[in-house]
């Protein structure tokens, strides 16, 4: 079993990080002390798990976890600081940080640093999340020491049922467009106006029609679905929209 380092200090180590092309050294203290912090820290950048699922979903709850009295969401990895700047660009993960723990001090500091020879990545870090509150670690949620790579308890919504159990979660929006539709316009202005973040799959770019007539049975667009559920066109999501503002 992985040591658990709940009421210890963080390690002390300093993160070279780059910033508009030069290099800026951040200090233990300077990330944590006098913070409400969550951490995620993973194998690696741009590996299946840890792009498909952890960075986005960490990305996706960071304002409910931010409602909730974090002040930052950090994501770490044994990497450098040009790969993970690299890999939270091609993330589009604006909302939370990325601090490359290259030589991975930090990370054996915390005893998670791990042997992945064999997939020739070297010494790498141990799935894991915390919380830390003045750099002092709260909360642990330590993968199972199994073989693979487990994705069981470090997840961004296990953290957050820890931290506010109560918490409203951001809903899944997909709107389907093309360009030069005035009523994907406006779909996309309803949803908005409502802060309901989406992403956006545009006609002949990112789908062809055969794809939206497979998913909604129709050829039109936008077609927005939430959570799982179709709502349809620009009117359906007025509707919609009203009745969750009712509710």
């Amino acid at each position: 079993m992985f040591n658990n380092r709940e009421g210890q200090q963080v390690p002390q180590v300093t993160f070279r990080t780059r910033r508009n092309h030069e290099w800026v050294d951040v200090t233990t203290d300077e990330v944590f002390k006098g913070k409400t912090v969550v951490v995620f820290s993973l194998p690696g950048a741009f590996t299946p798990t840890c792009s498909s699922t952890h960075v986005p979903r960490y990305n996706q709850l960071t304002p409910a976890l931010k409602e909730a009295g974090v002040d930052e969401v950090i994501c770490m990895s044994v990497n450098d600081a040009f790969v993970m700047n690299e890999w939270k660009s091609e993330q589009s993960a604006d909302k939370v940080t990325f601090i490359p723990d290259g030589n991975g001090d930090f990370t054996d500091g915390m005893g998670l640093l791990v042997d992945k020879e064999e997939l020739g990545f070297g010494k790498r870090s141990w799935r894991y999340s915390m919380l830390v509150k003045d750099g002092v670690v709260e909360k642990m949620f330590i993968e199972p020491n199994k073989p693979g790579d487990p994705f069981e308890v470090s997840d961004a919504d296990t953290m957050l049922e820890y931290i506010a159990p109560n918490a409203v979660k951001p809903k899944s929006v997909t709107i389907f467009t093309r360009e030069g539709c005035e009523f994907c316009v406006r779909a996309k202005g309803m949803l908005n106006d409502a802060s309901m973040d989406y992403e956006e799959l545009v006609l002949n770019r990112d789908f062809t029609e055969a794809t939206i007539r497979a998913i909604s049975g129709e050829s039109t667009v936008p077609q927005v679905f939430i959570d799982g559920y179709r709502v349809g066109g620009s009117e359906a999501l007025e509707e919609y929209l009203a009745g969750e503002k009712a509710a």
